[in-house]
């Protein structure tokens, strides 16, 4: 069961979840595992994938997190691994969304905040002259903080970091449509295999999987889309490997995400917990086999 789907605002899950901060840890990453593919998660003895992430969660300890998944302070990050030249262009970042000086901003940006997951938390401005400085004001300033509700209970959210709202340039893919996103799955810097995403529409994605060589692999997830046609290889495709190697290289376990636009690769964000571990593969085999890259926690 998604109950995405059965409580479609994110400001009611949330309110729900924030009356359930008193359930530990352990118990509601269970709980909600259960509730969303069906079944208890081994958390004892974890082989699959979305178990295992479970794990990450609740055992997994390396402050260096908290960097990494800041949308700002991850540049810092990626700059000491010398790959400062991959950063998108930064034109400024806010604690309020009425320190924001228009005026100063080309025409179209994009608007986030630091704290963001999942998609949500993201203003696209295709034309700033259309906007309502009001409306604009108040709805980025309404997404500040939502990490204080840590809906996965995903310890990497759980820093000091101030939620702010980070503005850069609005990238465009060749050819018009939605970007493609390229998601690298790493372990103990090891590239395994990846996502191509594309089309997203009301936060569902068109997904293709493929391993290293960027061959089509028969699985899906069951809350995607399966991308129509094989995607095409980027003709720096080596590079981008490589990338996902240096940036994963300080974790057991870490997801890259990168746009490739010109054979120009840009950094997207780097993510811990892949859909907080609340999804299916299709095959299920597959939650099995990713799960065998994972060293377990302990």
């Amino acid at each position: 069961m998604n109950y995405k789907s059965i409580i479609k605002s994110q400001n009611t899950r949330l309110k729900i979840l924030s009356l359930l901060a008193w359930v530990p840890d352990s118990l509601m990453v269970r709980l909600q595992y259960r509730i969303q593919l069906g079944f208890w998660p081994n958390l004892k003895h974890p082989q699959r994938f979305t178990e295992k992430l479970q794990v990450y969660k609740l055992k997994y300890r390396n402050p260096l997190m908290h960097k990494c998944v800041d949308k700002y302070e991850v540049r810092e990050y990626v700059k000491n691994l010398g790959l400062g030249h991959i950063l998108n262009e930064l034109y400024g970042v806010y604690d309020r969304a009425e320190d924001i000086d228009l005026s100063k901003l080309p025409m179209e940006f994009v608007a986030k905040t630091t704290d963001g997951t999942g998609g949500f938390n993201v203003m696209l401005v295709s034309d700033k002259n259309t906007l309502n400085r009001q409306s604009f004001c108040a709805e980025l300033n309404g997404w500040l903080g939502k990490k204080d509700i840590n809906a996965g209970r995903e310890w990497a959210y759980t820093g000091e970091n101030m939620s702010r709202i980070i503005v850069e340039k609005r990238l465009h893919q060749v050819g018009g449509g939605n970007l493609t996103d390229y998601k690298f799955f790493c372990f103990d810097g090891e590239v395994r295999f990846l996502y191509v995403m594309t089309d997203r529409k009301d936060g569902v994605v068109s997904l293709a999987i493929c391993d290293t060589e960027f061959n089509r692999l028969p699985y899906s997830r069951g809350d995607e889309r399966t991308m129509q046609g094989d995607p095409v290889k980027p003709d720096n495709f080596k590079e981008m490997l490589e990338v996902s190697r240096i940036l994963s290289r300080d974790f057991p376990h870490v997801r890259v995400d990168l746009y490739n636009i010109e054979g120009k690769i840009i950094f997207g964000e780097l993510t811990f917990y892949d859909g907080s571990g609340y999804f299916h593969f299709v095959p299920d085999e597959f939650d099995y086999i990713v799960g065998s890259y994972f060293k377990e926690i302990t």
